[in-house]
């Protein structure tokens, strides 16, 4: 068995934060999104990983590596442009040969991993084997439409949804797949959806299996994912204080600290995670934020946020709370008259003020 990761993509639902990095670097929890996908690999006993990235970038090759850390070889599959999910497993045919895999959407998150998936493929007779997920908005995924227990269909982003089931961004398949994807033809918007090469292989007869996911499941695309992914990731880490805590300050709840940083005359209440170097003074750090390396909060409040590395938050009179800050944002209090609010923010960028 060997692992498929696509990490290629723009990220335009994230943006302005994929102006400047790869969607699947974005840090969950102080950790890029990429590496729960390697890790949940690994756990299954996965030693050969393909990574699908962007051709015009090395961006995540040079974050992620040969996959040493992990104990894994990592093969990198570069991708001209982003033509489809069908298109992603096209390309990695030469890696994959005549082995199963599993295709796992690297900016996907699933709580307890993908062992259990892989065995009950494993134990069935199945040529592909899906993942389900209920979700709110089908109409946003692949959706199955099921007939006595049974998927006779899968539509990609239908208007009217046949089920209230997404097909989440893991998949198993053996070497049939590859038949589908050469045979399949571009949709509408000009990609070649792995929903159509499900339905290849419904069509000729393979055997289609699923299982439900029955924890959670998140597609990091939007903003409000990743503050969702973010939150369940720290409810569910282990605590550690490697960093200075004064007198002054409480700490509370399940909180990580690490080394080098400081929490001075401050509140923080977990779940959260504060990284290296980073200094809190006269400040609240409210449940479920993340605040990466290198930055300063002093004097304001953050509660169920992301703030990523090299950032200073100054002299703020209303709670930051809901919010994503990129790397090396700045906000600070205004100095002189008029007492004014004043932006400097680039593409579709988002500001909510009081």
């Amino acid at each position: 068995m060997k692992a498929l990761i696509a990490s290629g993509g723009r990220g335009t639902r994230l943006r302005p934060l994929t102006h400047t990095q790869n969607k699947h670097l974005i840090p969950i929890a102080n950790k890029p999104i990429l590496h729960y996908a390697i890790e949940a690999a690994v756990d299954a006993g996965i030693k050969q990983i393909g990574i699908v990235c962007n051709a015009d970038s090395h961006e995540v090759q040079d974050v992620i590596g040969t996959g040493k850390q992990w104990g894994v070889k990592i093969a990198y599959i570069p991708q001209k442009a982003p033509l489809g999910l069908a298109h992603v497993v096209k390309i990695a045919q030469k890696f994959i040969g005549k082995d199963d895999f599993i295709f796992y959407l690297g900016d996907n998150m699933v709580v307890g991993g993908v062992k259990r998936f892989i065995e009950e493929f494993e134990k069935s007779d199945c040529n592909a084997f899906l993942t389900l997920a209920k979700v709110k908005d089908p109409e946003r995924f692949g959706v199955p439409e099921i007939k006595k227990g049974k998927i006779v269909r899968v539509e990609e982003k239908p208007k009217k949804p046949k089920s209230q089931f997404a097909v989440a961004g893991i998949y198993i398949y053996d070497s049939s797949i590859f038949e589908a994807v050469k045979k399949i033809k571009p949709s509408a918007r000009g990609e070649l959806e792995i929903s159509d090469a499900h339905t290849y292989l419904i069509n000729k007869g393979y055997n289609v299996g699923y299982s439900e996911i029955t924890g959670w499941w998140k597609d990091t695309g939007k903003p409000s994912d990743l503050l969702e992914a973010n939150r369940l990731v720290l409810d569910n880490m282990h605590p550690s204080l490697n960093g200075v805590i004064d007198k002054a300050s409480t700490v509370v709840g399940k909180v990580i600290l690490q080394e080098g940083s400081k929490i001075m005359n401050s509140v923080v209440r977990g779940p959260a995670t504060i990284g290296r170097n980073t200094v809190i003074e006269n400040s609240y750090i409210g449940p479920f934020t993340s605040i990466g390396d290198n930055t300063v909060i002093r004097d304001a409040e953050v509660e169920y946020s992301i703030v990523l590395r090299d950032c200073k938050i100054l002299n703020v009179k209303l709670r930051i709370e809901g919010s994503i800050l990129g790397n090396d944002v700045e906000i600070v209090e205004a100095n002189g008259k008029p007492h004014v609010h004043r932006f400097m923010i680039g593409d579709q960028s988002r500001v909510e003020v009081a």
